[in-house]
């Protein structure tokens, strides 16, 4: 870690004080009673310093010189100017945004001067433990001349941008970077903030992350970093960040030119340039005045293979709040991705399934509608006629969107499996594991891990089931662990980041982990499953937390690394849906069936898990 120089002293100062005077905010607002620098001529380098805080912060400056290269007309309304006479010091950026609050009257081209209160803007608010962004607010602004050359842009490479991501915090400060002198040849995090408000350039780049609904998308500088068999980039590791990865957003408002749609492994072809911003759900962006062409490579959505005679086939499959008030076409295509791409499997644990009228909050629990219009479904694409078992949440107690009261459902081919009814559960009874015949059973079959334990509290409790095939017990336990809301970015300001929704996930891992001892304790050889959206990745403690003492193994290790994701987060392809098999299972096929995360166009944001098997 670097020593602190006297300019690092100065702005852990300014910090604290810009704290105290709620000039690093949440919101693009300032104190009126900032300070005046004495400085004659302030340049954007000198406001924007060599740390991620300004020196200036809370000072009024006067006078700023610089060429605009970017209006944004919506959301966060300002603009992007830049000097065109660097300094020589590669930490301090050349360019800045100015916060006007609404429509700039500025055109890219125009030089200006601008004077204002220099502020940090913390995207997403303080609690966020995001970087801020460092800005001018309440700007008054002078135009001097329009038409002028644009400072020659950046170019983002994959040999400017370095391979260690970001340095670690300072432990005096809480974990913070905000302190630290930038290294941008040396950390990509520190590389981006020196270009911070810079007018930048991204060639030829592949798509890691698709088009989403708040028109963005993701691409790579290092198409050979962590590469994913289908175009993306894996996140294999807490230290595999993925520095190469950029978010792309357009300055062009959509009703005038609509944003490109991609998948993953599309090519955003020529040159994409505009200033570099800081948001909220990307951290480092390229604000684009021009855009690449998207290059459709063709992604199509795979198929995994048909259970063979003696194999069980299971899957789970997060359909993303499903209830009957969503159109018939959304039913349709994930029946269809049930029959065709799932190829009917046996047993099908489904996440996410709201009641009877969804997100209307008037006391319905019941599920039956939307699990029979989404069994009718699968039924009119060719499918089985699926029976299905769960066990009804109470009322605002699972989470989940306000009045939808989500759980799981296993649904199962009545051909080809039977169900194991064992009457008494509800959601608040716990089932337990008893020997019958020299098996292990269940004391109530649908039932409930474990439902008062706090670790569930204000989250889905997991359903388990016995299941026969050809004879054999299999017991599946159905999950949906609590999500990462709350979790710090990879991009924050604190390294490592504090993931905080982590604590009740390995609860949760740790109480079903205990379930599973206990069958394993009363017959060794049970055949056991644990699926569903875990929430957490193959490495994680959460995961580590489920498999303790050898009972469980994440199945979607066996996979090689190029192919373990279910999930597409900020253009990193990785696992939250997983299934966990005890050790007499052998000899299993594992797929995780890439429909939906990849691309643009999503019936679900989750790839559905199955595993095919003989018990």
């Amino acid at each position: 870690m670097p020593a602190a120089s006297s300019r690092t002293t100065a702005v852990s100062a300014v910090v604290t004080a810009a704290l105290a005077a709620g000039l690093l905010t949440g919101a693009a607002t300032t104190s009126a009673s900032a300070s005046t620098t004495a400085d004659a001529q302030v340049r954007i380098h000198d406001i924007q310093g060599s740390t991620r805080i300004s020196p200036l912060a809370g000072q009024q400056v006067a006078g700023v010189a610089g060429v605009v290269t970017g209006v944004r007309t919506y959301g966060s309304k300002g603009f992007w100017f830049q000097d065109p006479q660097a300094d020589a010091d590669p930490a301090t950026s050349e360019g800045i945004f100015v916060y006007t609050g609404s429509a700039p009257t500025v055109a890219v081209g125009d030089a200006v001067t601008v004077s204002g209160t220099v502020t940090e803007y913390v995207p997403g608010g303080l609690d966020s433990g995001n970087q801020s962004l460092t800005q001018i607010s309440k700007p008054t602004v002078t135009l001097v001349s329009s038409g002028n050359a644009l400072p020659a842009p950046v170019r983002i490479t994959s040999r400017s941008v370095p391979s260690r991501y970001t340095p670690e915090g300072d432990p005096a400060a809480g974990g913070s970077v905000n302190a630290l002198r930038l290294q941008p040849s040396r950390y990509a995090l520190d590389h981006y903030e020196s270009l911070e408000g810079m007018n930048v350039e991204v060639g030829t780049s592949r798509v890691v992350g698709a088009t989403d609904t708040h028109a963005e998308l993701w691409v790579t500088v290092k198409p050979h970093e962590n590469d994913a068999r289908r175009g993306g980039t894996v996140y294999g590791s807490y230290t595999s960040q993925n520095t190469g990865r950029l978010q792309i957003q357009s300055l062009v408002p959509l009703a005038q030119q609509p944003f490109p749609k991609a998948n993953v492994g599309d090519v955003l072809s020529g040159a994409t340039e505009g200033p570099l911003d800081f948001t909220q759900y990307g951290g480092y962006t390229l604000t684009a005045r021009t855009m690449g062409t998207v290059v459709d490579r063709g992604l199509r959505r795979e198929t995994t293979r048909k259970q063979r005679d003696g194999e069980l086939a299971v899957a789970t499959y997060n359909v993303e709040n499903l209830d009957p008030s969503d159109p018939q076409e959304k039913f349709d295509a994930l029946a269809a991705a049930v029959v065709d791409n799932l190829a009917s499997p046996d047993v099908l644990a489904l996440e996410e399934i709201q009641d009877n009228n969804g997100s209307k909050s008037d006391g319905t629990v019941a599920a039956d509608l939307t699990v029979g219009k989404f069994i009718a479904a699968i039924e009119a694409a060719g499918g089985p006629a699926y029976d299905w078992r769960s066990i009804d949440p109470q009322d605002k107690k699972d989470g989940g969107e306000p009045g939808g009261n989500i759980r799981q459902v296993f649904l199962f081919n009545p051909e080809r499996v039977s169900f194991t009814d064992r009457a008494g559960g509800d959601a608040t009874s716990a089932t337990e594991v008893v020997r019958e015949r020299g098996r292990a059973a269940l004391t109530l079959s649908p039932g409930r891990i474990d439902p008062t334990n706090p670790a569930w509290e204000n989250s889905r409790k997991p359903l388990v089931g016995e299941f026969s095939f050809r004879g054999r017990p299999v017991f599946v336990v159905a999950n949906h662990f609590a999500s990462k809301g709350g979790d710090e970015s990879i991009f924050s300001e604190h390294q490592p980041p504090t993931r905080s929704s982590e604590v009740q996930r390995h609860a949760q891992a740790e109480t079903v982990n205990t379930f599973v001892k206990k069958l394993l304790s009363t017959q060794k050889n049970a055949d056991v499953l644990v699926v569903g959206d875990i929430n957490d990745f193959e490495f994680s403690g959460t995961t580590e937390a489920l498999t303790a003492g050898g009972v469980l193994y994440p199945a979607i290790k066996s996979l090689p690394r190029s192919e373990r994701y279910s999930y597409v987060y900020q253009g990193n392809s990785q696992v939250l849906d997983q299934i966990l098999t005890s050790p007499s299972i052998r000899g299993f096929h594992y797929d995780s069936v890439h429909i939906n995360a990849e691309f643009a166009d999503q019936n679900s944001d989750h790839d559905p898990q199955v595993v095919r098997f003989r018990p």
